[in-house]
């Protein structure tokens, strides 16, 4: 049996058609300065060259020899610059500043927004929920398809080993850049679009190569409220096209203050956790002796779940010093119509940003309602059994060992003992202080409530 299930598809680009228009589109040069083959040739965007760094992921970078100040401020400058210029120019569907947001009271900290311009004026569409691995179809929409004006710039690695940045240079088809571009229908302050290798057209599905990418990107903004997240397909991805989503917000989520327990480490140096007394159960991946270390053991555990059609999540923390990796079922239970009706009437869909305690809401009743009682209901249908994540696990950790990450066979005997500790960014009073940097003088902030 297919499972399917209806929902209203996020719009992430101006361009984003009806399936049907998009399947009539036919050849030729589409005059509208896309990144399609038929508007590439001599087109010009920013190009941020990132330094690639061997650093001891819980720790401060540590670049071989000397390490100048960059060209520009990655985040500050560039990123969050160039998104206010695309909200200047009126590019986005509605100002995401505008949205009411308050911390939910309780001892979780959920934090609800108001966004009732993510669901305006779009029919649902049906997406099928039990495939994790599908092949791109270049007749849906795909990233190739939005303007050259919603791409802020491309994200590659230095070829001489030194951060640089090019405010002009020529969009290189042959070796498929990985770029950065707003999503017009935005969460939260600076949320955009990572890319990896947009003309190589890659499915929504994570390898080594594009997970590093990720992590260098975090890295590189260098702001534990800069957050990735990545949504499988599955587990609320919609667009079958390679990307990750990021956005700014100054609080602490849920998921990062949720105690930890020590599962193990690997003899690369990453441990590996699992949250304990939160809603949905997920694993944590921290430390390595490198960046790569990490990245691959977090990679590698994501290929497996993917191979064994395990729909997740990833949030992407810390500067990409902690990672949380969350396999879901809450589309699978709608699909078969085992999700109580109340919940699917708020039509929240619980993906990466939802799991992590940011609770998107699309109807001002269940704003003001809000509590974290109904958030907690919500993620605990999100969430394995506990005998399921057992066995996830279980292939995860022979996935590790199996791919030369320093694993081990994981057994009762080799888990360390507990170590349920909090692990938060520094605890501060959240209401006192915007969730967002002040940038360009006028900026409406966001309305916080307590």
């Amino acid at each position: 049996m297919m499972l399917r299930i209806k929902r209203v598809p996020t719009v992430v680009s101006n361009y984003q058609k009806e399936e049907a228009e998009e399947g009539a589109r036919r050849g030729g040069g589409c005059g509208r300065n896309c990144l399609n083959k038929c508007c590439i040739p001599g087109a010009k965007l920013p190009l941020y060259a990132f330094k690639r760094v061997n650093f001891v992921a819980g720790e401060k970078a540590l670049a071989v020899g000397e390490n100048p100040e960059p060209p520009v401020a990655f985040l500050d400058s560039l990123l969050l610059g160039e998104w206010e210029d695309r909200m200047q120019r009126g590019l986005f569907r509605y100002d995401v500043t505008a949205c009411e947001t308050k911390i939910i009271p309780g001892g979780q900290g959920f934090i609800a927004q108001l966004n009732e311009g993510r669901h305006l004026k779009k029919r649902p569409t049906e997406f099928r929920v039990d495939k994790v691995l599908q092949p791109f179809d270049g007749s849906k929409f795909n990233f190739t398809k939005v303007g050259q004006e919603e791409i802020l710039f491309q994200f590659e690695a230095s070829e001489d080993g030194e951060v640089q940045f090019f405010p002009k240079a020529l969009i290189d088809a042959d070796n498929s850049p990985s770029v950065v571009a707003i999503n017009v229908s935005p969460i939260e302050y600076g949320h955009v679009l990572l890319i990896p290798r947009v003309l190589e057209c890659l499915p929504q599905r994570i390898d080594r190569e594009s997970f590093s990418l990720a992590l260098y990107m975090a890295a590189e903004a260098g702001n534990p409220y800069f957050r990735l997240g990545y949504n499988s397909l599955g587990a609320f991805a919609t667009i079958n096209h390679l990307h990750f989503q990021a956005y700014y917000l100054a609080v602490p989520f849920p998921i990062e203050k949720a105690p930890t327990q020590k599962l193990t480490a690997l003899e690369t140096g990453v441990t590996i956790s699992e949250l304990v007394n939160y809603p949905v159960r997920g694993l944590v991946f921290e430390d390595g002796d490198t960046v790569q270390d990490l990245s691959n053991v977090v990679s590698d555990s994501c290929i497996c779940l993917q191979d064994n059609n395990i729909p997740y999540n990833v949030l992407i923390s810390d500067c990409g010093k902690r990672i949380f990796l969350l396999p879901q079922c809450y589309a699978e239970k709608q699909a078969l119509g085992e999700v109580n009706p109340e919940l699917l009437d708020t039509q929240v869909n619980p993906a990466v940003w939802e799991i992590s305690g940011h609770m998107v809401l699309k109807r001002k009743k269940d704003f003001e309602e809000a509590s974290e009682e109904n958030a907690w209901r919500l993620l605990t249908e999100v969430s394995l059994s506990e005998e399921r994540f057992r066995e996830v696990n279980a292939l995860i950790f022979e996935a590790i060992a199996s791919v030369g990450n320093g694993g081990q066979d994981i057994t009762p005997s080799t888990i360390d003992k507990p170590d349920v500790e909090p692990q938060a960014p520094e605890d501060v009073d959240v209401m006192k202080q915007s969730s967002r940097p002040a940038m360009v003088a006028g900026t409406q902030e966001c309305l916080v409530l307590q």
